[in-house]
């Protein structure tokens, strides 16, 4: 049986490092005019330390008339080294109360020396206590992490952060000190979670921090100034999601910098938002994905880029169905679930049981054995006694499946008189699609058809009825 007495060694040996009389080494640390001299000990550096190692050897060889060995270290602070010699000497490394700036500046140092052990320690100590910290400085972590070979968790740190939460770098206050290459690694993601226009914004600024002598107004840019600016941003300009962009955002954050753009990339731009019947070309990039969590829970619905569509028509914005795809999403609303049918029952007694009373309702319908989603938009209040129920902002739609690529035919009440129909018997029943049980409101819905009568588009290939695989009903609610 052995027993080890490691806090009195260590006790013993910084009192070693604090003893003025048998130390054999001087360092001379930092730089003027901070420059400190330290006493220390070969055999004690050499055996913890392979950096200090390597440069005693190098010492003694040149050492010919064996003089006190004398090592500099300009790189590192005498107050970060002097921590240091605490941990080769007693193991011992404080960090209570100390910056976050410092305790970077031990891991560098530490990095330097070569003590995997302390690298190690906080590396992990920093990402799970100082994360917050990083991500302020992350062009500073980025930057000095990737020139080390040690410095692994780091990098990785850095990676998952440029990954999951990119618009922090791009708004932290250093980002125009990026690489360039690291900017391009960042704007090329399709999951950085940035609206387009701010992510042009930035690009811009950090191009205008690389061109220093531009004033940011272009419209004092020469042609020569505008080529300047081309070539700086010649990697990133390809990958901003242009044709994501509203039509006001257009005019006023792209139009002033169309000589930056490829002429045929500024006039397919701009046919895009003055023509609704221009068609987009094959190779623009789609918008980004951007994590839009609590906006629906739907079994029916994949892509939000139909709730963007239906959104838009709710609020009465211009629709161009060839472009709806490229655009940024419009979500506005949150869509608060009130029925479904696999969940709830498919009888017009739950129908009105869950969404009676409930104004601002927007019904999905999916087409049993195909991709095929059909639905309707209510403003006013489910009932379940009426008639037909005249209102002129209802809607129908109807899309071929979840693609984004596929458009979302949207057809508005012509014969306001028909727009709705109430009914005990009836779910909900938007004029075109009729849903309702016969003579029964606790059974189960057995008649669903389509029918081109009270709208003024076609949302459905063939009139007549279809089998309904599943049904939802959301309340619209601001968000």
């Amino acid at each position: 049986m052995s027993t080890q007495f490691l806090s009195k060694l260590s006790q013993n040996y910084i009192e070693l490092l604090e003893d003025n009389e048998y130390y054999d080494i001087t360092l001379e640390v930092g730089e003027d005019p901070n420059v400190k001299i330290l006493r220390a000990h070969k055999n004690i550096l050499c055996y913890r330390s392979p950096y200090l190692r390597r440069a005693l050897l190098t010492s003694n060889k040149n050492n010919k008339d064996n003089v006190l060995n004398h090592i500099k270290l300009s790189n590192v602070s005498p107050e970060v080294f002097q921590i240091i010699l605490n941990y080769i000497y007693g193991g011992i490394l404080s960090l209570n109360d100390r910056d976050t700036s410092v305790t970077f500046k031990i891991l560098l140092a530490a990095d330097e020396l070569l003590l995997q052990e302390v690298i190690d320690y906080l590396q992990k100590y920093l990402i799970e206590n100082k994360s917050e910290w990083m991500e302020q400085h992350f062009e500073l972590i980025h930057r000095t992490s990737f020139q080390s070979n040690s410095l692994l968790q780091l990098q990785q740190f850095c990676t998952d952060f440029m990954a999951n939460s990119p618009e922090k770098v791009f708004k932290s206050l250093d980002f125009t000190s990026l690489p360039e290459k690291s900017l391009v690694q960042l704007v090329k993601r399709d999951d950085l979670q940035m609206k387009e226009v701010e992510v042009w914004d930035h690009v811009l600024k950090w191009g205008l921090a690389q061109n220093p002598t531009l004033l940011p107004d272009p419209s004092t840019w020469s042609d020569n100034d505008f080529k300047t600016m081309e070539n700086t941003l010649q990697h990133c300009l390809s990958l901003i999601r242009f044709f994501s962009l509203s039509s006001k955002e257009f005019l006023e954050k792209v139009r002033p910098y169309k000589k930056l753009l490829n002429h045929q990339l500024y006039e397919n731009l701009l046919n895009s938002h003055l023509d609704p019947d221009s068609e987009p070309t094959d190779n623009i990039l789609l918008p980004r994905n951007i994590k839009i969590d609590g906006i629906i829970d739907s079994k029916i619905v994949k892509n939000l880029n139909i709730i963007s569509t239906i959104s838009r028509r709710i609020d009465k914005m211009v629709i161009n169905n060839k472009f709806d795809h490229l655009r940024e999403l419009y979500l506005p609303y949150k869509f608060e679930l009130l029925l479904r049918g696999s969940r709830d029952g498919f009888s017009p007694k739950k129908f009105h049981e869950l969404c009676n009373g409930k104004p601002y309702t927007v019904t999905f319908i999916k087409v049993k054995g195909t991709e095929e989603i059909l639905g309707g938009y209510n403003l006013l209040k489910w009932e379940s006694f009426g008639d037909w129920i005249k209102n002129r902002e209802s809607f129908i739609f109807s899309t071929k499946d979840n693609n984004v690529k596929n458009a979302i035919i949207i057809s508005n009440i012509e014969k306001t008189e028909n727009a709705l129909l109430y009914g005990i018997c009836a779910g909900p029943y938007f004029g075109d699609i009729a849903i309702s049980a016969t003579f029964d409101h606790n059974k189960s819905y057995d008649y669903i058809s389509y029918g081109k009568r009270y709208y003024e588009k076609r949302i459905k290939d063939s009139d007549g009825r279809f089998a309904m695989e599943d049904y939802e009903v959301f309340q619209i609610i601001k968000r």
